[in-house]
């Protein structure tokens, strides 16, 4: 999140998870070429018409009978120049939708017939005694109505693919069911986009893949990323994992992370530390604030303690527990003897450990041999 929200709105930024790619509805490669198109975007900048003034007057024309269609009658204005415009059924739906009056500054356009409500004009801030804080003031436009203006839209290649994939493909970014896009159509969509590249109509917008849980792929999407990386439109890509030395999916040979050694060459290793005793306090801090749970400083103090020993998890799950026995008791902030009735009632990971060991031969099934009880040794160390 912190990532995606650094870049920008503009920079596309996918996450999925390893898992997330084996479905029954569409292949993994395909899985994975969706996800990296949808972090490839495409920044097309195109000039409209529009007509950009301030409202001077709506008249509407009502038929007496009630039947046929409303007319009417637009005059805008700007520093220069005004212009009385007549009105058809659409466009009087779109200023009543807009609630267009008397004042307003707005822009149509031309070739959509779309309005857009910039905000009320300076001149008429003395209108009305009292106006409300979304109410926002602008200077009444220069120059001529009619304007040509640059407009630029961001999508991703993925969009574009399931616009033009299909009829409906429109409806289909909605649901989501997008489905496999055939090679052809993504062919014929990256030359469009090379040629508005060459003719400076569109921008490569390159983004950002984050893929969770990297072990969970197999050695033939490996062998893709190895492949799609090499691409000029290659977005950035992020992969994390909590995994060492395991072994590749889908082979039988061990590597650091369950990564082939020849994508691990591509990439650039983040080092990462354990959190120390005053980081990891400060972050229960923020979660007590969060979780709007009042504690005492020796409680605090406990429960980094029990972090350290056990794991910043269990301590963060034991905050609003505490809270709850503190609000029992008809306490107004945690103390020790708080977290020290949660500890009681809930275990952590090593002790949980260090129990099944100790009766595991009381359960109705058990199959523990030598190499699990020095994994479960290596839990509890």
């Amino acid at each position: 999140m912190g990532v995606a929200q650094g870049l920008g709105e503009d920079t596309p930024f996918t996450t999925i998870a390893g898992s997330e790619i084996f479905s029954l509805e569409m292949s993994k490669t395909e899985a994975l070429t969706q996800a990296f198109r949808r972090s490839i975007g495409v920044r097309i900048m195109e000039e409209t018409e529009i007509i950009e003034g301030e409202v001077v007057e709506i008249e509407i024309d009502r038929p007496a009978g009630g039947g046929g269609e409303k007319t009417g009658k637009l005059t805008l204005k700007s520093t220069e120049m005004e212009t009385v415009y007549d009105l058809g059924a659409k466009m009087i739906e779109s200023l009543t939708k807009e609630k267009v009056s008397a004042g307003d500054v707005i822009t149509i356009d031309k070739a959509s017939g779309r309005i857009n409500r910039l905000g009320r004009s300076f001149t008429r801030s003395r209108d009305y005694d009292a106006m409300g804080p979304q109410t926002r003031f602008v200077q009444c436009p220069d120059g001529e109505l009619q304007k040509r203006k640059e407009v630029v839209h961001v999508v991703s290649l993925h969009e574009i693919d399931v616009i033009n994939s299909r009829q409906q493909g429109f409806l289909a970014l909605f649901s989501g069911d997008t489905g496999e896009i055939k090679s052809e159509v993504r062919e014929q969509i990256d030359g469009k986009v090379a040629e508005w590249r060459e003719e400076g109509k569109a921008t490569i917008v390159p983004g950002v893949l984050f893929i969770d849980e990297v072990h969970m792929l197999d050695i033939e999407c490996f062998s893709w990323l190895n492949r799609a990386l090499e691409s000029d439109l290659a977005p950035v890509l992020i992969i994390a994992t909590n995994r060492g030395i395991t072994r590749i999916r889908g082979t039988n040979y061990k590597s650091p992370h369950g990564i082939p050694i020849d994508l691990l060459d591509r990439l650039l290793i983040i080092t990462t530390s354990p959190y120390s005793d005053k980081d990891i306090r400060k972050i229960l801090d923020i979660r007590c604030e969060e979780e709007d749970v009042e504690m005492s400083d020796d409680a605090r103090d406990l429960l980094t303690r029990i972090a350290v020993e056990t794991s910043l998890r269990y301590a963060m799950h034991m905050i609003m527990a505490a809270s709850l026995v503190c609000t029992k008791r008809r306490g107004t902030e945690v103390e020790i003897d708080d977290i020290k009735r949660v500890y009681s009632l809930f275990i952590d990971l090593k002790r949980s450990t260090n129990f099944l060991m100790e009766y595991q031969q009381e359960y109705m099934f058990n199959e523990l041999d030598d190499d699990d009880e020095e994994e479960a040794d290596m839990v509890t160390s």
